[in-house]
């Protein structure tokens, strides 16, 4: 969940790596820093803080007449998140300069043994052990030296490494956490994601699993952790680097919110046909296999947990097959019955999940047929699964997720209504007409998004309240968890998701005056349920919001009602999030927030 940018070639490579880093600062942002080799000498400059507080110490320093260079924005994981321990971090000769995403499970280890042998430590970080652990091999190339000790190393990483004596070259490595290759014209970039070099090429390589990368000005070469020479793949961006602008927005999480009905419009597009039917040509899973199977696991952490639980409902109602939902990082540890005739779906955002990774590694290795549901083309979901659906959602800046989770409830939709297909569980008809109502979504997610003023006006009476409920039932149940989490995470208030007939049985003792409560009640055979458990909250003192259907009665149990468009049941997930994504981004600048880069949070979790 770190960031890392390298560059080679002719350009200044500061004019290269600083806005590298900015395009990657949602990827962390506790402290940043870049290693530029002269040839004759090293200059690494770090800065705990953001990636303004580095700008300001290069210009200071510089010019820099570089030869090529590696930079990191970090979420820490070892080490307190200051300056000793942001990256670059340097062997004891100062000849070797590494920068890495992930973490060195066996590096207490590893480092135990650097010091027995007189080796001395600055820093608290795994990757310090690592450029120890190079500078050692200083006989070798740097390419095998690297591949060395990515052998001798434990857990999930990418690597950018550097030696001052082979100036034109940067090393990079992957297990686990992304890399990729930008190719230009006598020059090439390395990240771990692609808005670091978008405005300078749309050309790359991703980097697999296993796989060590040189690259030098003019080449990339890859070799696996056996030392055979492998052909790159190479492929061409789709999307404009303007895709990762706030285009007009104040920020980038609320130019995403805006972008949902698009989003979702190109999520379906190619996936019903004009008589209303689901094709996901791109599943490439035999029918045969899919009607043989007898039990569904969803697997997935945060918010895409939270589509994971609508999953299951979906996939129940509509198909009768028993689904059991796990937060990814607990799954491999409670010894699930998982076998051939098992379906697991696995969900990221990024497809680089590490928890989710190792439970559909786990599931894989049990027998289990795997699909990967993901917003990232080539992940390492998407590679690890049998088959993949990417949510196609675009480039989604902001840490909080909210494109991307609107576009998974409509994936986790699709393919619960192609599996009642093949199943037959439900009738042709049936089909087509939830499939038309699927179609209506972007119009209606337009329409909610037009009330936006309305919420904030709102939230402006919100501004010392600490306290929220978000409650729902059915389908509205995950709709209230992700709201409390959206909330959670840019606003810092305490802010609880439950099943609205739960709080009887303990959490209503918190509700008192003052406390916001809301409440989702778009699932009709739930509904009046729902309105008779907001009145509890009423009754004692709660201030009653309510997501409500056009046209339905909810009496006087509200003191505010946001409306969105009427629908079926469990479609009606996707609109109704977008009020709730609305009301937390209000909330959050009301109280001066910087609502896309949320405090100790990092837009893709690489670290178990």
């Amino acid at each position: 969940m770190c960031g890392i940018v390298g560059y080679v070639g002719e350009r200044p490579v500061v004019d290269v790596l600083l806005p590298g880093l900015s395009h990657l600062e949602y990827r962390g942002y506790d402290s940043a820093g870049i290693a530029l080799n002269m040839g004759s000498s090293m200059d690494v400059m770090k800065r705990a803080g953001r990636i303004a507080e580095l700008e300001s110490l290069v210009e200071s320093e510089g010019p820099f007449d570089a030869i090529s260079g590696i930079g990191h924005t970090r979420w820490a994981t070892h080490g307190a998140p200051n300056t000793v321990n942001a990256h670059p971090h340097v062997d004891p000769s100062g000849d070797v300069v590494v920068v890495h995403n992930g973490i060195v499970e066996n590096w207490v280890e590893l480092k135990r043994k650097l010091e027995e042998e007189g080796h001395r430590f600055v820093s608290d970080t795994d990757t310090e052990v690592v450029a120890h652990m190079i500078g050692e091999l200083a006989d070798l190339p740097l390419v095998e030296a690297v591949r060395q000790v990515m052998n001798q190393a434990d857990g999930a990483l990418a690597l950018a490494v550097m030696r001052r004596s082979e100036p034109e070259l940067i090393v990079g490595a992957r297990r686990g956490s992304p890399l990729v290759v930008g190719r230009g014209d006598n020059e090439n970039f390395l990240a771990s994601d692609i808005p670091a070099f978008l405005e300078h090429t749309r050309e790359m390589v991703i980097i697999d699993d296993e796989r060590i990368v040189e690259v030098r000005p003019s080449s990339v070469r890859i070799i696996d952790l056996e030392g055979n020479e492998i052909e790159p793949e190479h492929r061409k961006v789709e999307w404009d680097f303007e895709a990762a602008e706030k285009g007009g927005f104040p920020t980038f999480m609320l130019k995403e919110i805006h972008e949902q009905p698009h989003a979702v419009l190109d999520t379906l597009a190619g996936r019903i046909t004009e008589t209303g039917r689901v094709v996901l040509n791109e599943l490439e899973m035999d029918d045969k296999l899919l009607r043989a199977v007898d039990k569904v696991f969803v697997l997935a952490c945060g918010t895409s947990y939270h589509a994971a639980m609508m999953a299951k409902y979906a996939i129940e109602r509509w198909t009768r097959l028993p689904v059991e939902i796990d937060i990814a990082s607990e799954f491999r540890y409670r010894d699930p019955v998982v076998d051939a005739r098992t379906l697991v779906i696995g969900i990221s955002q990024s497809g680089e999940t590490i928890d989710t990774l190792e439970a559909v590694r786990y599931a894989k290795a049990q027998g289990a047929n795997v699909i990967g549901v993901s917003n990232v083309v080539d992940s390492a979901l998407a590679r690890e699964s049998d088959a993949v659906l990417y949510t196609r959602a675009g480039l989604e800046i902001g840490v909080a997720a909210t494109k991307t989770f609107t576009t998974q409830l409509v994936v986790m939709q699709l393919l619960g209504l192609y599996l009642a297909q093949v199943r037959g569980t439900l009738d042709p008809g049936a089909v087509e007409l939830l499939v038309r109502d699927l179609m209506k979504l972007p119009d209606q997610i337009a329409d909610v998004l037009s009330q936006s003023d309305s919420i904030a006006e709102l939230t402006g009476e919100w501004g010392s309240v600490d306290d929220y409920f978000f409650l729902g039932r059915s389908g509205d149940f995950p709709v209230a968890m992700e709201g409390a989490l959206k909330l959670k995470e840019i606003a810092y208030v305490r802010a609880e998701g439950y099943a609205a007939g739960e709080m009887k049985h303990g959490p209503i003792a918190l509700i008192e005056d003052g406390v916001v409560v809301i409440g989702v009640a778009t699932d009709s055979h739930v509904r009046a349920k729902t309105l008779s458990n907001m009145e509890e909250m009423k009754a004692r003192g709660g201030t009653i919001v309510l997501v409500a259907e056009e046209g339905d009665d909810v009496g006087e149990v509200a003191e505010h009602v946001i409306r969105v468009p009427s629908g079926p049941d469990l479609l009606c997930t996707v609109t109704a999030v977008v009020p709730l994504q609305l009301l937390s981004y209000h909330v959050a600048t009301a109280r001066g927030l910087d609502d896309d880069k949320p405090r100790n949070l990092a837009k893709t979790v690489t670290v178990e």
